[in-house]
């Protein structure tokens, strides 16, 4: 079969397993749109977890941004990794022992607010919208680029499917969706890692590949790229050009701001027992680290092979037939460009400017020695889509990597979207503004929800190539989560003295600010010699959360402290569940004496 073929074989096969999911769990109650039953096995939701955090950055755009910024792109990969396991020894098992649906529910309930609850609902939509947008980025990058159409028609093609597998079956459908998105996205990953590991390196394991010899030469695979692409005049590829605080700090925005994300918190709700929910992390850890081991080689990988494949190859032009072009370009001794070139230049993915006419393809960075202009501008989110065909490799191949981007995409995706559901239906509509609502009304709400932020959501897909690569997008998420919803998280199981005041003041220190750095950065025509302390807007974050704590702190002081029944009940979510249960009966038994 032919790689068109084959691509949609797996894409086919995979959607048809998702939506036969969510018609097999089609959802009636609250409890199971919301937290899937509280039923899900910790082994499950492990899995779940990861499909849910390894989103189209994870599985896109990260190895992409780590093939051309090199060493600096590795904040993403420590970030991301140490943020997860944050969440999952500081916060994940208290959260569900607290027992409630969403953050924003905990939030309200923890500082007894009404308008603490509508400001983290308010912090909560935003994080999650600036997220979704980079997911729906990443499926429209995958689509077009199987479908041969402009990314914003494989957003629309990705609208549809969320829409149905998120709306009938809710928390329920989404976590067994998962399941079987995880699969198809880690094999999707690893086996073309495994192949261009043997073809580079002769290895099998790509980690190993990673720091071996090239294959039949002496030099290791990285002297043999930073010689590589210094000779073309970029920056030596274990080194980079970004400030050391300006990486700590993007690392600590990502690290604090997953700590804070409510699409991964919620999984945590889905198990029976606080208990479960460490040993779900565990798993989830394990099942993640999976691909972010293999991520750094798939980089590296890429950024050998494109160059070999592009730089000097002569241009074929669309009015010419490519296999005949192709065939007299290679029997006068010349490169013709690369077939894949051609089918991700009509994506608008990938350009070329002949910029000094001689029909060949110049690749070049900005201290280039021969003084040539570079000519070539690739999108860096579409690299690993296109590793297998660039290095050559089966078209069964092919296909299962574009069916696993499309899973990476659309497992978070519709993750976020239960948190933009329950945050409408559940935080506004029946603990604020209609307490009367019964769960069928509710459920009918949380569904409505959910359709209109999927058409929201493509909306902002269509949008975010404004903003930068999928993981870029995805980094101010978890700048706007680390500087708003971490603080008061944190502050709020590990401080009893922590009250409703602070935590007002806190989330909307930490979105205000953050918001207004990025957009002004992004899109208000700020320049990086005016970034505070020279940090980026992927990085601000991180520096706005110890702001959002300290005035958390401060106010918390200077007003009354919460009720001792607040103070209490923080006192017992840190404990086990057995000792909490003796706790709770001695209590109910009254004072003994004797």
């Amino acid at each position: 079969m032919t790689d068109q073929l084959w691509t949609y074989f797996f894409v086919g096969l995979t959607f048809s397993i998702y939506i036969g999911i969510a018609l097999w769990s089609r959802v009636t109650s609250t409890n199971e749109f919301y937290v899937a039953g509280y039923d899900v096995h910790p082994t499950i939701n492990g899995m779940a977890t990861a499909a849910d955090w390894m989103s189209a950055a994870s599985f896109l755009s990260m190895a992409g941004l780590i093939a051309f910024m090199g060493y600096g792109g590795s904040v993403y990969l420590m970030g991301w990794t140490g943020g997860y396991v944050l969440l999952a020894l500081l916060l994940a098992p208290f959260l569900r022992e607290f027992g409630k649906f969403t953050v924003p529910d905990f939030v309200g309930d923890r500082y007894y607010s009404t308008s603490a609850r509508v400001i983290a609902v308010i912090c909560a939509l935003f994080v999650s919208f600036t997220y979704i947008a980079g997911q729906m980025k990443g499926v429209g990058v995958a689509f077009s680029g199987f479908l041969g159409i402009p990314y914003e028609w494989g957003i629309i093609i990705g609208m549809v499917i969320v829409f149905f597998y998120a709306v009938l079956g809710g928390m329920k459908g989404i976590t067994y969706t998962q399941v079987a998105q995880y699969v198809v996205l880690i094999f999707a990953y690893t086996v073309p890692a495994i192949f261009i590991s043997l073809i580079i390196t002769g290895q099998v394991i790509p980690q190993i590949g990673f720091v071996s010899n090239m294959a039949g030469a002496d030099a290791s695979m990285l002297e043999t790229l930073n010689q590589t692409v210094t000779a073309l005049g970029f920056l030596e590829y274990t080194s980079t050009d970004k400030s050391m605080f300006d990486m700590f700090a993007i690392t600590g925005a990502l690290m604090f701001g997953t700590a804070g994300l409510p699409h991964v918190i919620i999984r945590f709700f889905t198990v029976p027992t606080a208990s479960a929910a460490r040993i779900s992390a565990g798993w989830a850890l394990m099942f993640i680290a999976l691909l972010y081991t293999t991520a750094p080689a798939v980089g590296a990988f890429a950024r050998i092979n494109f160059i070999n494949t592009v730089n000097e190859a002569t241009y074929i032009t669309d009015d010419q037939d490519y296999s005949e072009a192709a065939a007299d370009i290679r029997a006068s001794g010349g490169k013709p460009v690369p077939d894949w070139y051609k089918d991700w230049e009509k994506t608008g993915l990938l350009a070329f400017e002949d910029v000094n006419g001689d029909g060949r393809m110049q690749y070049r960075g900005p201290e280039a020695p021969d003084g040539v202009n570079n000519e070539v501008t690739p999108n860096r989110d579409i690299f690993v889509l296109a590793n297998p065909q660039i290095a050559q490799l089966p078209g069964w191949v092919i296909g299962l990597v574009v069916a696993g981007g499309l899973a990476a995409a659309l497992s978070t995706a519709a993750g976020l979207l239960m948190v933009i559901s329950s945050a409408i239906s559940h935080d506004i509509c029946r603990r604020t503004l209609f307490p009367e609502m019964n769960d069928q009304t509710e459920l009918r709400v949380a569904r409505l929800a959910a359709a209109a932020a999927v058409l929201a959501a493509g909306i902002l897909g269509i949008f975010a190539s404004q903003l930068g690569f999928v993981a870029q997008v995805v980094a101010f998420a978890f700048g706007l989560a680390a500087a708003s919803l971490f603080p008061v998280i944190f502050l709020g199981i590990f401080w009893k003295r922590m009250n409703k005041q602070g935590a007002i003041a806190s989330m909307l220190i930490g979105l205000i600010s953050t918001f207004s750095y990025i957009y002004y950065f992004k899109f208000g025509g700020g320049s990086p010699e005016q970034w505070l302390f020279g940090v980026s807007p992927e990085g601000i974050g991180f520096v706005f959360m110890f702001a959002s704590l300290a005035i958390g702190l401060i106010v918390a002081v200077i007003t009354p402290p919460p009720p001792q029944a607040v103070q209490d009940m923080v006192e017992d979510i840190r404990v086990p569940e057995q000792l909490n249960l003796k706790r709770t009966v001695g209590r109910q038994a009254g004072p003994t004496t004797g």
